[in-house]
């Protein structure tokens, strides 16, 4: 006997058929045609989402006050279906909201993965698969921020040693590379090594995911590496 997350019982032969259905996506090939509920995936296309984004941003940093949504509204039209156009992989920080920063954006539009430094262990990597394969969202970005304390710590072990109790430690390992690689940079070496972190990420999104890379090789993703400025609130993306 299997159990769903919210502690229910589900028959092993019903979980194997869910696992079968996955497994028939997108494995040799084949057309990715699931959905999370019946309806259809987003119309904007890759460039349109990232297009949408950046003009969110500039609502953002140049009029905030034009960042109004009706929640109400917005909750009732996706209660029964989601079609998110963009899947954002943030850090955990509480200043970095995706759904303001990108312009005021309700529920249903963005599908986000948060944790300290905008990293991708097998959770999140599943999660953006399932955002892109299965939601037909046809933009990632990997959105790192100016002063992150995860990209500073790993910087820290790096300049000077230090070491982290708990999980944290272990946690940071992935941004050590990128912190070694920006280390002999000019300017700020805790921004430069958020944004080296973002790009290995991103590249190593598509390089690490069958399933993105078809989806990239179709023509039907695009995966970008950005990064937010705490104090600007502008969103550069980066090469």
């Amino acid at each position: 006997m299997c159990y769903t997350c919210d502690g229910k019982a589900v028959d092993r032969r019903d979980f194997l058929k869910v696992g079968a259905g996955l497994v028939a996506f997108g494995v040799g090939g084949a057309t990715w045609s699931a959905r999370a509920a019946q309806g259809a995936v987003t119309a904007l296309s890759l460039d349109d989402a990232l297009a949408a984004l950046k003009s969110g941003n500039e609502r953002y940093v140049g009029h905030p006050e034009l960042c109004s949504i009706d929640l109400a509204a917005q909750r009732n039209a996706v209660a029964a279906h989601q079609a998110p156009w963009a899947t954002i992989i943030s850090c955990a920080d509480s200043r970095v909201p995706p759904e303001l920063i990108f312009g005021g954006h309700g529920v249903g539009e963005l599908f986000v993965a948060r944790n300290a430094g905008n990293l991708v262990d097998t959770a999140t990597l599943g999660t953006v698969e399932y955002g892109a394969a299965v939601l037909g969202s046809p933009l990632i970005v990997v959105l790192a921020h100016t002063n992150c304390g995860a990209v500073k710590a790993a910087c820290d072990v790096v300049a000077k040693n230090a070491t982290y109790p708990g999980a944290i430690g272990p946690m940071i390992e992935p941004i050590l590379p990128a912190a070694i690689a920006a280390r002999s940079e000019a300017g700020d070496f805790v921004d430069n090594t958020a944004k080296e972190s973002a790009r290995r990420t991103a590249r190593r999104l598509a390089a690490s995911s069958k399933v993105l890379a078809g989806l990239i090789k179709a023509g039907k993703l695009k995966i970008v590496a950005a990064i937010y400025d705490l104090q600007t609130g502008a969103v550069t993306y980066i090469e």
